[in-house]
C-alpha cells in the first residue's frame, strides 16, 4: 500500500483507511485554545479569579464562593459564546460547501438579517419582557428568529437555483436579499419608540453580556441535535464540492442533500442569532481558516465549529480587556477582525475569476 506525504495508510483486517495526523492535531490544538479562552474569560470580573482557581472550581476542587462565582455568574457567558460560535462556524462551513464559494456565509446571504428581522419585530412590538399578546406572545424572540432566517434562506434558494447551483449567482442574490432585509430592520427601528429601539440596537450589536443558563439551553439543544445531523450528512456535503453532474454520478440526490444541509445551517444560524444577536464574520472566516489549517478540499465541519467557538470566546476576552472599564460587544470585535478578511476574500475571488 503506497503512501503520500501527510497521510499514512492503515489496514484493519479487510478494511483500509488513511491516517492523517493533522485531522486530530488541529482540533486538539483548537480545543486547548478554546479552553484557555474560557478559563481567562471566567476569571475576569469585579471579583477576579486566577486561572488555577477557575480550573479548580470547574473540576469541583474550589471553595464555595469560587464555585458560586464560576458556575452561576460567569461560566454561562463563555458557554453561550462557545455554543453560538460553534453554531455559526458550522453553519458557515455548510453554506460555503453548498454554494462552492468562500464568500458564502449567513451574514452575506441574508440569513442572519432574516433572523434579525424576525427577532427585532418581536422586540420592537413587545413589552419590557420581550413578549406581546396573542400569537406573537407565544412565538417569542427565538422562534421569530428561526422563522425569519428560514424565510430569507428559502427566498435566496428559490431565486438562485436555476439549472443548478452557481456560487456567484447565490452570492449576488444573497447580497440583494440581505440589503432588502437590512432596510426592513432600519424601518423597524425608526418605527419603534426610543426604549424598544434602544433594546433592539443593543441586541443587534451581538453581546454576551447578561447571558445565563436559560439562554444557553436552546443553543445547546440546537447544537446537540444539528451537529450530529451535519456530520451524518458529511458524505453528501463532500460530494457537493463538485459540479452537479459529478455529484449525481456519485449517487448523491442533489435537491435532498442541499435542502437538508441548508435547513441545518439556517436553524443553527437562527438559534445562535436569537441567543446573542448577530455576531458578524465568524461564519465567514472560520470555515476558511479551518480549511487552510486542515488542508482539505472543502471546509471541515467539526474543525469549523471548534474554531468558531474559540474565535467567539477569544473575541469576548479581548472585548473585556482592550479598554479598561469599557466592555465592547463581541459582535463589534468580530466585525473589526473579520472585515479585513472579507476584503481579502473579495480581492482573491476577483483575481481568480479574472
Amino acid at each position: 500500500m503506497s503512501s503520500v506525504p501527510g497521510r499514512t495508510p492503515v489496514r484493519l483486517g479487510p478494511f483500509s483507511t488513511v491516517w492523517r495526523p493533522r485531522t486530530v492535531l488541529v482540533p486538539v490544538l483548537i480545543t486547548l485554545a478554546l479552553f484557555t479562552a474560557v478559563v481567562l474569560n471566567t476569571g475576569r470580573g469585579d471579583f477576579p479569579l486566577s486561572a488555577g482557581e477557575v480550573v479548580n472550581a470547574l473540576f469541583g476542587g474550589g471553595d464555595h464562593i469560587s464555585e458560586l462565582v464560576v458556575w452561576e455568574l460567569r461560566l454561562p457567558r463563555s458557554v453561550v459564546g462557545l455554543l453560538v460560535g460553534a453554531s455559526l462556524g458550522l453553519a458557515g462551513a455548510i453554506l460555503q460547501g453548498i454554494a462552492r464559494n468562500p464568500l458564502a456565509s449567513p451574514d452575506i446571504l441574508g440569513i442572519t438579517a432574516g433572523a434579525g428581522v424576525g427577532a427585532v419585530t418581536v422586540i420592537v412590538f413587545s413589552g419590557a419582557n420581550g413578549a406581546v399578546g396573542g400569537f406573537a406572545g407565544e412565538v417569542g424572540v427565538p422562534t421569530a428568529a428561526v422563522g425569519g432566517g428560514l424565510t430569507a434562506a428559502v427566498l435566496v434558494y428559490l431565486l438562485a437555483v436555476r439549472q443548478g447551483i452557481s456560487g456567484y449567482r447565490v452570492l449576488l442574490v444573497g447580497v440583494g436579499v440581505n440589503a432588502a432585509l437590512t432596510s426592513v430592520l432600519s424601518w423597524l427601528l425608526a418605527k419603534a419608540d426610543i426604549v424598544d429601539a434602544g433594546r433592539a440596537l443593543i441586541w443587534l450589536n451581538g453581546s454576551l453580556g447578561g447571558t445565563n443558563w436559560d439562554v444557553a439551553g436552546p443553543a445547546a439543544w440546537a447544537l446537540a441535535v444539528l451537529l450530529p445531523a451535519a456530520l451524518l450528512l458529511s458524505h453528501q456535503f463532500g460530494a457537493l464540492a463538485f459540479d452537479d453532474d459529478t455529484a449525481r454520478g456519485l449517487g448523491v440526490r442533489m435537491t435532498g442533500a442541499r435542502v437538508a444541509l441548508l435547513l441545518t445551517a439556517v436553524l443553527l444560524t437562527s438559534v445562535a442569532t436569537a441567543a446573542t444577536g448577530p455576531i458578524a464574520f465568524v461564519a465567514l472566516a472560520c470555515p476558511q481558516l479551518a480549511l487552510r489549517l486542515m488542508r482539505t478540499g472543502h471546509p471541515p465541519l467539526l474543525a469549523s465549529a471548534l474554531l468558531g467557538a474559540a474565535v467567539t470566546v477569544w473575541a469576548d476576552v479581548l472585548g473585556r480587556t482592550l479598554i479598561s472599564d469599557v466592555e465592547l460587544p463581541v459582535g463589534i470585535l468580530t466585525a473589526a477582525l473579520g472585515a479585513p478578511y472579507l476584503l481579502y476574500l473579495l480581492v482573491r475571488s476577483g483575481k481568480a475569476r479574472s
